[in-house]
């Protein structure tokens, strides 16, 4: 290791920034706690800033490399880097806990201290999953990231709180084990080593190959998620606090496909390109099916829960075509759907704290009372559309022209369903904005106060910034991307 540890201090830093915040105890010391948490959450943004401009767009291999024993009877070790893949998503996990903390500022008002600190915890659990080089540290920081969201589900969530938060754990935690049993076969096959890059390296059977990528497979399809094992997401969506459903959709979601990319490709590279055509399959349906589910849906929430595993399905097809332009296009769509989904349930937060529904039905002529957040809203509603010049365009135009060269008719299912996503996310905005004032609920609201419309305006900024201009993330990505493209082209057999 040399130099500034940034990996270490983006890890640690909101952890103990979590734990300080923590340390303020009972509710008196509330805007203590919230201070400290929004000191430390700006804190583990800076600190990741130098990641990015001190990265080198030319390297396709790992940066920013620290490398110190922590187990070494077993051979495991504290080793961290990052590359083009994994580096943009460490500073969204720190961007979206600045934006959480604030949105929380004023909502959350029993347990503030620990309310805060779970989600900085778990800011620097989930910039470890990000990092992490060794198998075992990998899996240590992938499960551990499940207990404080558990947590904010199950204590700050709605009236099926507990049973939406314990349906989440098993979920992700019964997939999760088979994914170890894989990590250690890969152990012993590799003669004792943990190093995620020397299992890149190893040689063996289409049969072990195929048993590898499936073990993985259970954990990272669920944490996507996939159809079919998507019903976790809807019910921890509706029932989470509205920081807790900014992070799972924001980051929670990408863990899932970020394992894709980092195992299964480059560990199981002839399984991946066989069992591609089950995955794209699997893929389509979740664009296609789940976007009818998403049309029927009469809460706001539970929508763009839906929404989400849509898109997400976007991700996963743009990944198993193995071309450029998909992996790459999947990539932006996960960053994009980080801003806009966050800001979506940022924005039903914001009608739930003043009108305490979700119900579409229960609104209607927001925008008479609420225009700048109507505006907001509708940014955000048509970059979730992919609208050309949004974030949400940029991704989901560079899958689609690698669909182009994998298939045509996969484009072709791909592509038209774009129209559901529109169709449901307009739709919705129509009943709940426009048209007249719907009842007194709705005659009583007030429009942004400051802390909403910086939260709001921030994300706002970065959905058509990225949109207009998406060099500055493509352009770390590429390098990261062929090299592992070339990888799995070039088979181990």
């Amino acid at each position: 290791m040399t130099g500034t540890p940034f990996l270490s201090l983006a890890i640690w830093v909101p952890i103990l920034g979590g734990i300080i915040t923590l340390a303020t105890g009972s509710d008196k010391n509330a805007p203590m706690a919230r201070l400290f948490a929004l000191v430390a959450a700006i804190a583990g943004f800076l600190v990741t800033i130098p990641l990015y401009t001190g990265f080198d767009v030319s390297q396709g291999g790992m940066q920013f490399v620290e490398l110190a024993p922590w187990v070494p009877r077993f051979n495991i070790n504290y080793y961290l880097g990052v590359d083009g893949i994994s580096v943009l998503f460490i500073l969204l996990n720190a961007f979206i806990t600045v934006m959480v903390v604030i949105a929380g500022w004023e909502v959350i008002q029993e347990k503030v201290a620990q309310y805060m600190a779970a989600f900085l915890i778990m800011s620097g659990l989930l910039n470890g999953i990000f990092s992490a080089l060794d198998g075992i540290l990998f899996y240590v920081f992938f499960e551990a990231s499940l207990i404080p969201l558990y947590l904010i589900i199950g204590i700050w969530g709605g009236p099926n709180r507990v049973y939406a938060a314990i349906k989440f754990f098993l979920y992700t935690l019964l997939g999760s084990l088979l994914m170890l049993v894989s990590f250690l076969y890969l152990f012993m096959e590799s003669g004792g080593s943990f190093n995620v890059l020397d299992w890149h390296q190893l040689k063996f059977g289409m049969d072990a190959q195929v048993l590898v990528f499936w073990a993985m497979f259970a954990s990272f399809a669920v944490k996507v998620p996939m159809w079919p094992v998507h019903t976790w997401l809807p019910d921890a969506h509706v029932e989470a606090p509205t920081g807790g459903s900014v992070v799972l959709a924001a980051i929670g979601l990408k863990l899932g496909a970020y394992g894709f990319l980092r195992f299964s490709l480059p560990i199981a590279p002839d399984a991946s390109i066989a069992m591609a055509p089950i995955v794209i399959g699997l893929s389509l349906v979740a664009v296609i099916y789940i976007g009818f589910v998403a049309l029927v849906q009469a809460d706001m929430k539970k929508l763009v829960a839906y929404s989400s595993i849509s898109h997400m399905g976007f991700v996963t097809l743009g990944f198993f075509m193995m071309n450029p332009l998909g992996v790459e296009g999947a990539l932006i769509q996960m960053i994009s759907h980080g801003f806009v989904s966050g800001a979506m349930f940022l924005c039903i937060g914001v009608l739930y704290d003043r009108v305490h529904s979700r119900q579409i039905a229960d609104y209607g002529g927001v925008v008479n009372k609420m225009p700048k957040f109507a505006a907001l809203f509708m940014l955000f509603a048509m970059a979730n559309s992919g609208l050309p010049g949004t974030s949400g365009f940029v991704g989901e135009f560079m899958v689609a022209l690698g669909a182009v060269q994998f298939n045509f008719w996969v484009a072709f299912a791909a592509t038209t369903t774009l129209i559901l996503g529109a169709a449901y996310t307009l739709w919705m905005y129509k009943r709940v904005v426009f048209g007249a004032v719907g009842n007194h609920h709705v005659e009583e609201l007030e429009d942004l106060n400051g802390r909403e419309f910086l939260f709001l305006g921030i994300l706002a900024l970065c959905v058509l910034a990225m949109g207009i201009y998406p060099f500055p993330f493509t352009e770390v990505m590429h390098a990261s991307v062929a090299d592992l493209l070339q990888h799995v082209g070039n088979s181990k057999l």
